[in-house]
């Protein structure tokens, strides 16, 4: 162009400024005036406008066609009509452009013209701004706070380009001051016509990944790959790493000397804790790894295709296991992707009792119940004529090894816990008629026996000389019991007196019992032992021995005679007895 135009140097202009397509900005200015000339002359022609890029100006003409018969004067004419307007050669089927006077828009005409340039020219930024940061999304980027929106946060991302940044997608633990700079992350883009497009986010997984790969040059060249990461924006957030190389350590790669690169994260996110795991291709491992800083005793995968695990651990571990309101076993069911379960082992021991109380109680328990024992096997044993539990405990290791094509150690797992229940159920069984017959009384065999017992008893009364045999030998007892009671009392007696007569010489003769020993033998007679004296000497001791025994006899005959009752007062109960 030559001299530019006023037209030409505001399209250039425009174009530097919205960075727009000049082809944009003239084919915006082409419709603008079409629309304002068919507003303003409302002939019902075919107007069109081209944009002359030598003089810089818009050039407005009617399209009509050359027909025969003309059945719409505004947009068709003769052949007749066509040579006056282009002079002779036109024919049949031509279409002719015949201008039309720019200079007949009014203001009106101008007006609209404007609002239709502004309008495409939005549009085209807008698309350019789709353009360029749709391929954007989950990048981080920085701005600073321009404004607040009701709950809404724009952020400006340089160039004139606005994002927003929902209540949704900002931390509850975070707040902001206008004009302070922040690092979000681009979330999502829209093609709406009003408001910001482009919409940004603080609570997106995205954003931590981003920070470690800024913090950790092992991410940033592939060393080490972030695998898996969930948030729980301002509290807890979990990533799941993994090394390319053996002799590099994820987690430490993460961690940093001393926690120096997690700790630049974590004031990043003010605050907000990080769990580093390693991840892990089994999902049990995967699991337990997830579930850190507790400690797992057990992983059972319960169902692969819907993803489900049971996690068994401690009792004193089940509570950090779960979390502060549930927060770390929900954060590791989302970065391992299946439900976990969590268990302690008091429960799994209860449930584990109740299972083996159902198995011993019912009356038919299923082969399928038996861990490994799919309802293929079940069917498989069934036609080899192994329905029940205790069928499979008498099966041999060979047998199930050939129908179910197991292992040997898997067979015998198999029949070992076939053969626990088994012994289970009979002993059960045994305890259970035991407290039957307790309850309901003896069982007819009982009866039987007892009424064997008693006629057995009535044959022995009914025998010749049974009763007196039998008082005979009670009065033999009797006897017997008499003679040993008399002997006792006669022996007290004699132990008495003689007790009387040593006490009695030791107080009157000391010098006779020096030499002397009087001996009382059990049929109450003395025998006289003289040591170094004669008969005569030891005359006198004895008769005044024989002197006290008589008066001693009185006391010595009340002890017999009331031992003697007592012994008859015995006998009197016995035989009533």
């Amino acid at each position: 162009m030559n001299t530019l135009s006023s037209i030409a140097q505001n399209i250039e202009l425009l174009s530097k400024e919205k960075n727009i397509d000049v082809q944009i900005i003239i084919a915006a200015i082409e419709d603008a005036v079409v629309t304002a000339s068919r507003k303003q002359f409302k002939s019902g022609e075919d107007l069109h406008a081209r944009y002359n890029l030598e003089n810089g100006t818009v050039e407005l003409f009617a399209v009509k066609t050359v027909v025969d018969d003309v059945a719409d004067s505004a947009r068709e004419m003769t052949v007749e009509e066509a040579n006056v307007e282009v002079g002779e050669g036109a024919e049949v089927g031509d279409l002719l452009e015949l201008p039309r006077p720019m200079e007949d828009l009014g203001r009106i005409a101008a007006q609209t013209a404007k609002q239709i340039i502004l309008q495409k020219v939005r549009e085209a930024e807008r698309n350019n701004v789709y353009e360029e940061y749709i391929g954007r999304v989950n990048e981080l980027v920085n701005g600073y706070i321009k404004r607040f929106e009701g709950g809404r946060i724009i952020v400006d991302l340089g160039n004139g380009i606005e994002a927003v940044m929902p209540k949704q997608q900002q931390s509850r633990n975070e707040t902001f001051t206008q004009g302070e700079r922040i690092r979000v992350v681009i979330h999502n883009v829209h093609r709406e016509a009003k408001g910001p497009q482009v919409e940004v986010s603080r609570t997106s997984p995205e954003l931590i990944k981003r920070l470690f790969e800024m913090e950790v040059p092992e991410i940033y060249d592939g060393t080490v790959v972030i695998k898996a990461a969930v948030r729980e924006p301002g509290e807890r957030a979990k990533i799941a790493v993994i090394s390319n190389e053996r002799d590099v350590d994820p987690v430490g790669a993460c961690v940093g000397m001393k926690g120096s690169r997690v700790q630049s994260i974590i004031r990043e996110l003010r605050g907000e804790k990080i769990d580093i795991i390693e991840w892990s291709e089994d999902p049990a491992i995967f699991a337990a790894n997830a579930l850190s800083p507790a400690k797992v005793s057990r992983v059972t995968v319960l169902d692969f295709e819907n993803k489900k695990l049971q996690v068994t651990v401690e009792t004193d571990q089940q509570s950090l296991a779960i979390g502060k309101r549930g927060q770390n076993v929900r954060l590791s069911a989302k970065l391992v992707g299946w439900d976990i379960d969590i268990r302690s082992e008091e429960e799994m021991k209860r449930e584990i009792a109740q299972q083996m109380e159902r198995l011993i109680t019912a009356p038919v328990v299923p082969l399928t119940l038996i861990e490994g024992i799919t309802p293929t096997d079940s069917e498989v044993l069934a036609e080899h004529g192994v329905e029940t539990i205790e069928q499979l405990a008498e099966v041999s290791v060979d047998d199930v090894c050939d129908w179910l094509d197991l292992s040997v150690d898997d067979a015998e797992d198999l029949i070992d816990d076939a053969r626990a229940i088994a012994e289970a159920r009979a002993a059960k069984a045994q305890e259970a008629s035991t407290d039957v017959e307790l309850l309901t009384g003896p069982t007819i065999e009982g009866v039987a026996n007892a009424e064997a017992e008693a006629e057995a008893e009535e044959e022995r009364e009914a025998e010749p000389g049974g009763e007196a045999e039998v008082e005979g030998e009670f009065a033999a007892a009797t006897g017997q019991d008499e003679e040993a009671d008399s002997m006792a009392v006669s022996e007290s007696s004699e132990q008495i007196e003689a007790e009387n007569e040593e006490k009695e010489e030791t107080e009157e003769q000391p010098e006779v019992t020096a030499s002397s020993e009087t001996v009382l033998n059990s049929t109450g007679a003395t025998e006289d032992h003289a040591v170094g004296a004669s008969a005569e000497d030891s005359g006198f001791n004895v008769s005044s021995n024989d002197t006290e025994s008589e008066e001693a006899e009185p006391e010595t005959e009340s002890v017999v005679e009331d031992t003697t009752a007592q012994h008859d007062a015995k006998r009197e109960q016995e035989t009533e007895a």
